[in-house]
């Protein structure tokens, strides 16, 4: 684990440390500009420092001021490449340095672990490979920030072994290397061996704690986690933030709301990933009334507005919790929204049954001109479905192919078969089934049985259950609803076929489950499971 230095506050003026974020950065930079110091190096320096590393999201502010100065000198180099790495998009750290090496300015031994740092984000191998021939090149590999952060890069997704040869007699004198280490194993899912690392270290720092908490808690082993968190001789708010996360990762929603009121009673402040994580908690449990009181702390922390990840996150929490006006209100007070913030708004409104806001938000995010993704059709189509919009249906599916060349997906597909069969157009889903060009899943299947069900068509039913029944074998619902089929139609002999059947299987239902209402659940969970959700062509 990389370390960020933190700026020494006491070395910068009064003026450099009312930064706080983009809006009173915007003032000092206007005051420099205002005062006749938009020439002076000294202050354009402090300047791109304050916008690109010390204060939170104003990265793409930084990228603007830098592009507006004439021959950026290195430290202004290395201070963009540093903060791009640390940012959202480390991808623009790797693209300014391949324009400085085009631009002949020569490196010096911070700017490649910094280039570095982007690489071990994006996971980028053979760039990272590539830097560190750069390093060798340069003569660098002995400087201790250099190979601290080789040896981060290789063992989190480069070569452990290079990793591992780095880690010599030298390296073993300090912390940094052997909590990279540790880290870069138990991100392999090494956990023994971390541990072993971890147990050796003659010192331990409070990184090398948070790093093996972490570990444990991102593999879902809370006991282990909970047992070095009672020990470690003291806490930040990474330590708490790796215990409340990893409760919320392994579903045990109440006991990470029990973290954050033990965090709270230690007087540690929480910071956006801590409430990242509660609202989620919220989210998963359907706790609204904790979710609000999470909603209320967050205005409370004064972080001057909400940023995209935290109003993302309380509008899915809203939805899910099925407060849609909740949702909508945090929507429409976001400064900033990203595709992310439209796909949840679309998505929990269409999920609630409102189809004409979800189709409205979706026209209206169209008409600003932002690109929709997968996911973003996945909910219009079913508001479509829901609304029994069938022509709008078919052509938002057609207008996701042809004009944005998004590839369809399994859940895009069942969107469309579930909106054919509430509409009782039931041979245009099966031919539509049949002309798919991926596989129909168990879904695709169920929700064709159902529709049958709905409208009594035996024939069509018989067909989709004998196709579900190839998929699986031990679902009571899926014989129960042929069952149903037979019986709407007085089909009585057919129905006791299929219930002997289940019989015979050893297949039996479980009492007090309304089958209509669980198929619609399942249908939905699906679309709308954020952990599966993706734009390729995965199944569940």
């Amino acid at each position: 684990m990389i370390r960020k230095r933190k700026p020494n506050c006491s070395q910068r003026s009064t003026l450099w440390q009312k930064c706080t974020n983009l809006q009173t950065l915007k003032q000092v930079h206007a005051s420099v500009i205002i005062n006749g110091f938009n020439s002076n190096r000294s202050a354009l320096r402090e300047l791109l420092y304050m916008s690109a590393v010390a204060t939170s999201y104003t990265t793409h502010y930084a990228h603007q001021l830098f592009a507006s100065i004439t021959q950026p000198d290195l430290f202004m180099w290395n201070t963009i490449i540093r903060g791009s790495a640390q940012s959202n998009n480390p991808l623009m750290a790797v693209s300014l340095y391949a324009q400085m090496e085009k631009q002949h300015v020569w490196p010096d031994n911070y700017t490649f672990p910094f280039v570095l740092k982007a690489c071990t984000k994006l996971n980028w191998v053979n760039v990272g490979c590539v830097i560190h021939g750069k390093i060798m090149k340069h003569g660098f590999e002995s400087n201790t920030f250099s190979r601290n952060t080789l040896i981060y890069f290789h063992a989190n997704c480069g070569d452990i072994q290079v990793a591992s040869s780095l880690f010599d007699d030298s390296a073993k004198c300090d912390v940094v290397p052997w909590s990279a280490l540790t880290s870069g194993y138990a991100r392999r899912g090494q956990l023994s061996v971390a541990r072993k690392l971890f147990d050796e270290m003659p010192v331990k720092d409070l990184v090398s704690w948070n790093v093996m908490i972490t570990a444990y808690a991102k593999r879902g082993k809370m006991k282990c986690a909970r047992e070095l968190f009672d020990v470690v001789p003291k806490r930040d708010v990474v330590t708490w933030n790796a215990m409340i996360s990893g409760y919320v990762f392994c579903g045990s929603h109440e006991l990470a709301l029990e973290m954050f009121e033990e965090m709270r009673r230690a007087g540690e402040q929480p910071d956006e990933v801590t409430m990242l994580s509660l609202v989620s908690a919220c989210a998963n449990s359907g706790a609204l009334d904790v979710g609000e009181k999470m909603h209320s702390f967050l205005l409370e922390m004064d972080v001057g507005y909400l940023n995209i990840l935290l109003g993302n996150a309380l509008i899915d929490m809203y939805a899910k919790c099925g407060s849609i006006e909740k949702a909508l209100e945090v929507f429409w007070g976001m400064r900033y929204k990203d595709i992310s913030s439209w796909n949840s708004i679309i998505g929990g409104l269409a999920y609630h049954g409102h189809s004409e806001e979800s189709i409205f938000h979706f026209r209206e995010m169209r008409r600003m001109k932002i690109r929709p993704n997968g996911i973003t059709f996945v909910g219009v189509l079913v508001a479509c479905s829901h609304a029994g919009k069938v022509e709008e249906g078919r052509r938002f599916f057609k207008l996701m192919i042809n004009e944005y060349n998004i590839e369809a997906n399994i859940r895009h597909y069942g969107c469309m078969v579930d909106l054919l069969g509430r509409a009782g157009l039931l041979l245009e889903a099966f031919h539509f089934v049949d002309a798919m060009e991926i596989e129909p899943n168990s879904i695709i299947w169920r929700t064709l049985l159902g529709a049958c069900r709905i409208h009594g068509n035996v024939e069509l039913g018989k067909r989709a259950n004998e196709q579900l029944l190839k998929l699986r074998h031990n679902e009571s619902g899926d014989y129960v609803l042929l069952s149903n089929i037979y019986a709407s139609r007085c089909e009585w002999d057919g129905a006791e076929k299929v219930r002997k059947s289940m019989d015979d299987n050893g297949i039996r239902k479980e009492a007090g489950c309304s089958l209509v209402e669980a198929d619609d659940k399942e249908l939905m969970h699906f679309l709308f499971n954020s952990k599966h959700q993706t734009d390729g062509m995965g199944t569940l």
